[in-house]
């Protein structure tokens, strides 16, 4: 049994189909198929009906989509919110060590990213700042980042590459964006890391609201991307699978013997050590009003 809980504080919008999305990405990451979902929804006092509805009909219809069956849950007031807070927690079954973690990476193995940097923050201040980014950007730019929510899941991501073979280590990069799921996974195996900075996939959406707000993509919160650590002579064929199941991957980096190694190498050659994000850039936006 694979278990993992995670809450959605820092979305107001479709925090109901975040809050499946987010934990039925942290059981597919271990290379298994999420089946169980349970929630604990907070309320401020001020919430009404039409809140509760409108997250349990998020969490529906994305556990639908998903073939996830809601078991159970609660919900309550609670004093001293200003928004709704959803805790979930997705649960996933598998045979005996059919699974991996997040810190199984070997020392040169080659890191993969599906889809693109800051997937989740571009979604929600598409949403939390949609006045401040409608007087800066393009309409239909605002309106494609807005449904980046669409693209927030990683399981079939996970699911592909897993059942492909070569895969040491999977993790989905939330708080603290790819930079910080990257130092996460070289943590948990006591390794070190090189990534090529042009390799990592930022889409024009995420780049222009980091280019508003002053934020960096690489440290804006990632769900949606996924990080395979994949055996090298395995990496071609992973990528071969993830492109026919129309999931754009590319070959990032590689991980290093020397945990004191986190490099981040510029589009000129420059080597410069890799940031660990001290707060996610999602809530420097959120706060920078």
């Amino acid at each position: 049994m694979i278990v993992s809980a995670d809450p959605i504080s820092g979305a107001k919008e479709r925090i109901g189909w975040l809050a499946v999305n987010v934990n039925a990405n942290d059981i597919a990451t271990f290379g298994v198929e999420p089946a169980f979902f349970l929630s604990c929804l907070l309320f401020p006092e001020k919430a009404d009906e039409r809140m509760l509805e409108t997250i349990c009909s998020d969490m529906d219809q994305a556990a639908k989509n998903l073939g996830i069956a809601i078991i159970g849950g609660h919900s309550e007031v609670t004093p001293g919110l200003t928004n709704p807070i959803v805790v979930g927690c997705a649960v996933g079954l598998t045979e005996k060590d059919n699974y991996v973690t997040a810190g199984g990476a070997k020392p040169r193995d080659n890191l993969i990213l599906t889809k693109t940097a800051g997937i989740e923050g571009t979604a929600i201040l598409a949403h939390e700042r949609n006045k401040q980014m409608e007087d800066a950007l393009p309409r239909t730019l605002l309106l494609n980042a807005r449904k980046f929510y669409d693209r927030i899941s990683v399981v079939k991501d996970a699911l592909t590459a897993f059942k492909t073979g070569g895969v040491n280590a999977m993790h989905d990069p939330t708080e603290g964006g790819i930079s910080g799921g990257i130092h996460e996974m070289a943590d948990a195996a006591n390794l070190g890391v090189k990534i090529f900075k042009d390799r990592i996939a930022v889409a024009r959406e995420t780049v222009e609201t980091s280019r508003l707000f002053d934020i960096d993509p690489l440290q804006l919160i990632s769900s949606g991307a996924l990080l395979i650590a994949s055996k090298p002579k395995f990496t071609a064929k992973i990528l071969k699978r993830l492109n026919e199941e129309k999931i754009e991957a590319s070959v990032i980096g590689e991980f290093l013997d020397s945990p004191r190694t986190r490099l981040l190498i510029n589009e000129k050659g420059k080597e410069t050590k890799l940031i660990r994000p001290e707060q996610d850039h999602l809530w420097k936006a959120l706060q920078d009003v």
